[in-house]
């Protein structure tokens, strides 16, 4: 074990990490970070700004309190997206894992979410195009392949090691079965066993999962991967490494194609909101990060210490771009480690709304990779 506890501390770390294990087996939808499956409102009463109010009273938007959600965290939290909405309020809702910010969208208890791709490609092919586009991106980045420096020195000493990924199927997992099957190595999708030990571990005990050994390292978003650098672990690449421009997409922007549908001129104006709010982030990079630290300490009753905070900020580029391409790419990927079945993933984006707020600014429109409604 790394570091020393007592016995009863290692009593109840074995147990909880036994109970983790079994968690997986509950959850074989794909998913983005895995930080558990509820929902609850924003502890914070938002209240409208002074101005018009638009075609809905309010907009719920759905976020997690994770780095790579920034734009929904800072955005609320300075005001930047309400500014927009002028007299329609948002009403926040914070989620811990993407089925149950599907599960709320399909359900028509949310209207527009912050999500990975993954969940995104799975809720979009479950319902057969019926329930959500994407209309903007979020985040790139923010995943990394963190290990025990002890252990592993290489990348070809990953195999025979034992290497945690959030959840069965979820964005990181998928990533790491492509990684391992370009080594040439076999791993058994469903399982987890072969070359390498896959081992799907919620984010929140992974920590605890390295200090006790249970583990060797993780493919993991961030904070989850400066927490572990924490503990003794060192990066040994970013997954941003393999792909073209170190660009692929981690957080979209969707919505619900009812809402959508019946109130556009809100869905615009939280894409100004998030577009600012993007610019904002880009030019105030350290008051960003503050924001956001604030923001999950509100959420959660804790804030990131530095030492976590500003390698994890730092790995997370802010866009608005889907980059359709590498969600393309991603659904495929999981098509190929026999996760997901060939999707139908046409009319998966509407990106009208964010190219007209990009035009108005002057800017390039942004691709939907043939994936769009037209």
């Amino acid at each position: 074990m790394r570091g020393t506890s007592v016995s009863a501390s290692r009593f109840m770390l074995r147990r909880g990490l036994a109970v983790a294990a079994g968690l997986p087996l509950l959850a074989l939808t794909l998913t983005a970070c895995g930080y558990g499956s509820q929902a609850k409102a924003d502890s914070t009463t938002k209240t409208a700004a002074e101005g018009r109010k638009l075609s809905a009273d309010t907009v719920r938007i759905g976020y997690f309190p994770n780095l790579t959600h920034a734009t929904a965290l800072v955005g609320i939290q300075e005001g930047l997206i309400q500014k927009e909405l002028g007299g329609t309020a948002i009403e926040p809702q914070t989620f811990n894992a993407g089925p149950s910010e599907i599960e709320a969208l399909n359900g028509g208890s949310l209207d527009i979410g912050f999500i990975g791709p993954s969940p995104a490609v799975n809720g979009y092919a479950k319902s057969r195009g019926g329930n959500l586009r994407i209309i903007s991106g979020a985040a790139s980045g923010g995943v990394k392949l963190v290990v025990d420096p002890d252990r592993i020195k290489t990348p070809d000493d990953i195999r025979g090691k034992k290497i945690a990924t959030p959840q069965k199927g979820n964005t990181q997992d998928v990533a790491f079965l492509k990684w391992i099957a370009g080594k040439g190595w076999k791993v058994d999708a469903e399982s987890g066993k072969g070359d390498v030990s896959v081992v799907r571990t919620d984010n929140k005990v992974t920590p605890d999962a390295y200090r006790s050994g249970s583990i060797d390292g993780a493919w993991v978003p961030e904070p989850t991967a400066s927490k572990l650098v924490a503990e003794g672990a060192r990066v040994l690449f970013e997954e941003s490494a393999l792909w073209p421009d170190r660009k692929f997409v981690t957080t979209n922007v969707i919505v619900s194609q009812t809402f959508l549908k019946e109130h556009r001129d809100v869905v615009e104006a939280v894409l100004r909101g998030t577009v600012m709010t993007n610019i904002w982030i880009r030019t105030n990079p350290d008051k960003a990060k503050a924001s956001a630290n604030a923001a999950l300490k509100e959420l959660s009753g804790k804030e990131l210490k530095p030492e976590i905070i500003d390698p994890a900020w730092k790995s997370i580029q802010i866009t608005d771009d889907p980059l359709a391409t590498t969600l393309k790419t991603q659904a495929e990927y999981a098509v190929e480690t026999g996760l997901l079945k060939q999707p139908d993933l046409d009319g998966i984006y509407d990106l009208t709304l964010l190219n007209k707020v990009l035009r108005n600014q002057g800017r390039p429109a942004v691709a939907d990779a043939g994936l769009g409604t037209d």
